[in-house]
């Protein structure tokens, strides 16, 4: 047998090119890495193109009621029709389906009382205008309550100015409106 000393210093032998097994060893190293590198660079492009479909469903799964829970949105819920919905959701992005076109999709499907956020129609907009239509009528009532009034006691004054006497309730509302109002009460820190 040989020595390895001798096949290494003397070119008999395998490594008579000058490769060494720490050399050989190496070179298979370095192939194994940069397979390695390329395999997780198309990984990585992978993972980036999974992350962005996820975050996409995930943002369109909170923007969608859950139609058994009523209250929470299907990223929340976990009722069978919510998995069964965001599993609808991510198929429907996978697809390359724009957000569009699957909150139709939902709308078509569950009605619009699935989307968080319904179209502005005429009965949405009865719907949410109505609180200011009914401050706004019952402001003009008060208004126009407090207008008459004011006529009452300039025709109450105008009549007392002509003679005409006056009811009870007519002179208690009058004693009431030029009767000054109390003094501001003194507080005991002097303000």
């Amino acid at each position: 047998m040989f020595d390895i000393r001798f096949e290494v210093y003397t070119g008999v032998g395998p490594y008579r090119l000058g490769f060494s097994p720490t050399l050989v060893g190496l070179g298979i190293l370095e192939k194994k890495f940069w397979e390695e590198a390329s395999f997780a660079m198309e990984n990585e492009e992978e993972l980036k193109k999974a992350q962005t479909i996820e975050a996409r469903a995930r943002n369109i799964s909170h923007n969608v009621r859950c139609t058994e829970c009523g209250s929470q949105s299907i990223e929340d819920s976990q009722a069978d029709i919510a998995i069964l919905l965001r599993k609808l959701i991510r198929d429907e992005v996978r697809a390359g389906k724009t957000d569009k076109e699957i909150f139709k999709k939902l709308e078509d499907d569950f009605g619009e009382t699935v989307l968080y956020a319904p179209k502005f129609d005429l009965q949405t907009a009865a719907i949410w205008l109505s609180p200011f239509l009914v401050a706004g009528a019952a402001a003009g009532v008060w208004a126009y309550q407090r207008h008459r009034r004011k006529t009452n006691v300039h025709i109450m004054a105008l009549n007392l100015v002509r003679g005409v006497p006056l009811t009870p309730k007519e002179k208690q509302a009058m004693l009431d409106l030029l009767k000054p109002p109390p003094p501001p009460k003194r507080r005991w820190w002097g303000w």
